[in-house]
């Protein structure tokens, strides 16, 4: 079934001017948006499915593995910002292009690598492409579609979002099991050759006419970031209080507060600080933080959990998160469409509530003995809750904002988003291991529950902050001053 066929609306042709005077589709424009996303939203996870066949492969140790992850997550999130400024300054779908482009090289690199070193290096690259692809997508998906749909539409692209996420484990492991791993990489080819033609075709241009480029703000920002990501996923296999990850958090807010300084002097920032003067836009970064913290973190363990306690393939573990995973592609059109009716805060509040639940249903059934039927009804809850906080989250960063700065906004929404699943797996993780470890199921289960029921505290404050969102936010005046 196509777009089309499912919301017929979306086959109204784009109002404003679209490439060269055509007129596209709307249902057109959402896939020529949501594709790239999907490209790069999917090797955010598709590799952690293949680190054991790498390690062999590679002759990998332990810190080059959390590597072949972390390098792609530490320049994805450190430049999110800086891609959603080079396509307002250069235009928007110029710099999607290039993005997508880098991405795919990248890909071949890694496809092609045959030393870990290669490996991480080329994984580091992926993630400059993919900094630029996530940002920019949402941005032009807002400009192609009109005002009274953007709901629909956003609702359609988390839910692509979310089958990314859902398809991660499983591609991974159908990989790993049925051919080579280096086709975790080759897959981004073909998709590749079939996004760059279609957003061509079916995005117009555009930028913001005269805009100067926010070099310091670039620089401190990524360096920040980078510093403050760097801490995060080192933290835990070197010690929250060693002296190069407590140096790490140490430049990085140094940095943050050089960066927050200078753009409140700037003519012209790279992050408007008047956008935090806005609760909804505030409020809203706060509960995508606490979202990806307890429920990214949280995935992670009981994805090792369904592989362990019994044993079992990477595959066959993947298959099984489907219940919980594939949840957000049905829920979160839905959700977008009810966005504007109900108010996206309330509805956020609602899938957080409902995530807290599952987790802490997955978490009391667990143990040693547990059988897969028990935990397929706390892992749909969870799904749902997932699908009714994507939709909802896009729909109130990009209505708190003017509509020129939804660059800015989304790519400062998605670098907090970021930062936040890589915290929680990073804080999980630690409290797994001071309670538990992997040599045995009942060791397992011993660290997953205490881990598992901190996830659970953050997702249900982050609700309650999801309630003081107002129904209907006020745009920030990006110009201004903050």
């Amino acid at each position: 079934m196509t777009v089309s066929e499912q919301s017929p609306v979306l086959d109204e042709p784009v109002p404003a001017a679209a490439p060269a005077g055509r007129r596209i589709p709307l249902w057109l424009a959402v896939v020529a948006c949501s594709v790239p996303m999907f490209m790069v939203a999917l090797d955010n996870l598709v590799v952690s499915t293949a680190l054991h066949t790498l390690a062999v492969d590679l002759k990998a140790d332990t810190q080059e593995l959390q590597w072949f992850v972390n390098a792609y997550v530490l320049s994805f999130a450190c430049l999110l910002m800086t891609g959603a400024a080079l396509g307002d300054r250069f235009g928007r779908r110029a710099v999607f292009l290039v993005g997508i482009a880098v991405f795919t090289l990248a890909s071949i690199g890694c496809g092609l690598s045959d030393t870990s070193a290669q490996l991480i290096t080329f994984r580091t690259v992926q993630g400059f492409g993919a900094a630029a692809v996530m940002p920019l997508s949402l941005t032009l998906l807002s400009q192609a579609v009109p005002e009274r749909l953007r709901g629909l539409a956003l609702g359609i692209w988390s839910g692509v979002s979310g089958l990314a996420v859902a398809m991660g484990p499983v591609v991974g492991g159908a990989v790993v099991d049925g051919l080579d791993w280096r086709w975790i990489f080759w897959i981004n080819v073909p998709v590749c050759l079939i996004a760059i033609p279609l957003v061509v075709f079916a995005l117009r241009e555009s930028s913001l006419p005269g805009v100067r480029l926010d070099l310091v703000g670039m620089l401190l920002a990524a360096a920040g970031l980078c510093a403050v990501v760097w801490g995060i996923v080192h933290g835990e296999p070197d010690g929250w209080l060693s002296a190069k990850v407590l140096g790490a958090f140490g430049a990085g807010v140094v940095l943050l507060a050089g960066f927050v300084g200078w753009e409140a002097r700037v003519s012209e920032p790279m992050l408007p600080l008047s956008f935090y003067r806005v609760r909804a836009f505030t409020l809203t970064n706060i509960v995508s933080a606490t979202m990806y913290f307890g429920v990214f973190g949280s995935l992670f363990l009981l994805a090792q959990f369904l592989q362990i306690v019994p044993p079992r393939t990477p595959l066959e573990a993947g298959v099984r998160t489907l219940s919980w995973t594939l949840m957000p592609m049905f829920v979160a059109p839905v959700a977008g469409i009810l966005s504007d009716k109900v108010g996206g805060g309330r509805l956020m509040a609602l899938g957080l509530f409902l995530q807290g639940v599952g987790l802490g249903w997955i978490n009391l059934v667990a143990d040693t003995d547990t059988a897969y039927s028990s935990m397929v009804g706390p892992m749909i809850v969870a799904g749902i809750g997932m699908g009714l906080v994507f939709a909802p989250t896009a729909a109130v960063v990009l209505s708190s904002v003017s509509k020129d700065h939804a660059g800015k906004a989304s790519g400062a929404n998605t670098t907090v988003r970021e930062i936040g699943g890589a915290l929680g797996i990073a804080v999980l993780s630690t409290v797994f291991v001071a309670h538990g470890s992997t040599r045995s199921p009942q060791e397992f289960v011993d660290g997953l529950h205490p881990a598992v029921w901190v996830g659970v505290a953050v997702v249900l404050a982050g609700a309650v902050c999801a309630l003081g969102i107002p129904r209907r936010p006020r745009p920030a005046d990006a110009a201004e001053e903050a």
